[in-house]
């Protein structure tokens, strides 16, 4: 991989993380406002004397919500990863599985040009690996116990070195600032959801006093339906976009790996016996960060698939084809003696 392809894809890296922020506050921003203009809308028409919803407190509100959040997500968004994952910080090795693992990871941080990062490991049989953290010098890589079995000593330095690739691309910021949004993301529209379902009897009980009150009752109704499928179905498009964004990472992480490595085919040995593993890896589920995994962690099924559906739904682009492209890398390098940039 040339520096110009590397600095471009850091660069867009940064700007994804920027314009990222940029929609979540905005969305918070609609939401408050939205709730003020519909307000408004239903005071107007009051008599004197009665409410009139002027001054938009739940916009401000929201704004200064949603830039807390982001901020929070920013410094905390690793932490609150690896410790939904349930993951505990490798210290001090003690067995030879983890004293390999500290020595892999060291490698690769030198073959890389990076500072050493924080080593994890997941209490979890499934063989996965995933990478989170603000900037590289701020970064962790989490393996779980799985893969520590599962995978030889080279195997096991090809999934470091890919995890090492996204410290350096930058893909750890942007990936971990989004699960921390789509995080946020969910606990709000599972709290307006819930705030929806306990109003609902009194909000039909007054609708028809507003629409006779107000001249404004059909622009009401659509803002307020436009408003309320916008929070409950935030979770689903924030999420669909952080499979989005991660997809296109991997082959850039898979293509890095084999420079640090020089052995391609060890990375597709890895990827082969994790994508053999039967079971999903359930602590990575329940943090949420399917998207920061080397390997789908919901079971495989979808990603194991071509077309548009495998696309939308995914988390990672079909492994056949990551290991196709890296067996592919290694026939050339083992021909040639040159290590290419991609297939």
């Amino acid at each position: 991989m040339t520096d110009a392809n590397l600095f471009a894809q850091q660069e867009s890296n940064r700007r994804r993380s920027a314009v990222l922020v940029a929609i979540f506050v905005l969305f918070f921003a609609w939401i408050g406002f939205g709730a003020d203009l519909i307000l408004y809308l239903q005071t107007s028409g009051a008599p004197p004397g009665h409410y009139h919803h002027v001054i938009p407190f739940c916009g401000i509100a929201a704004t200064l919500l949603a830039l807390g959040m982001a901020r929070a997500g920013w410094k905390s968004g690793a932490k609150h990863v690896l410790w939904a994952t349930g993951a505990w910080e490798l210290v001090t090795p003690s067995t030879p599985e983890e004293k390999q693992l500290d020595n892999i990871v060291e490698e690769m941080a030198i073959a890389s040009g990076l500072p050493k990062p924080k080593i994890w490991i997941v209490p979890d049989d499934d063989p996965n690996a995933f990478a989170t953290g603000t900037d590289e010098r701020h970064a962790h890589i989490a393996v779980t116990q799985g893969l520590l079995k599962t995978l030889d000593r080279d195997e096991l330095q090809a999934v470091i070195a890919h995890e090492m690739a996204h410290i350096r691309n930058y893909d750890v910021k942007l990936m971990t600032l989004l699960a921390a949004l789509v995080g946020v993301l969910a606990i709000v529209s599972q709290g307006a959801s819930r705030m929806i379902g306990f109003g609902g009897s009194s909000r039909s009980r007054s609708s028809s006093v507003s629409r006779e009150e107000s001249k404004n009752g059909g622009l009401i109704v659509v803002l307020l339906v436009a408003w309320i499928v916008s929070v409950l179905l935030a979770p689903l498009v924030s999420r669909l976009l952080a499979l989005a964004v991660s997809r296109k990472r991997e082959y850039l992480a898979d293509a890095s790996a084999a420079q640090f490595t020089r052995n391609p085919g060890a990375l597709a040995d890895a990827l082969q016996k994790i994508e053999s593993a039967a079971t999903p890896t359930k602590a990575l589920q329940r943090a949420g960060s399917a998207h920061l995994c080397i390997a789908d962690p919901m079971g495989r099924k979808v990603t194991s698939r071509e077309g548009r559906l495998a696309d939308l739904l995914a988390t990672h682009p079909p492994m056949a084809t990551r290991i196709a492209r890296l067996r592919a890398m290694a026939y050339q390098y083992g021909k040639t003696g040159v290590m290419p940039e991609s297939v």
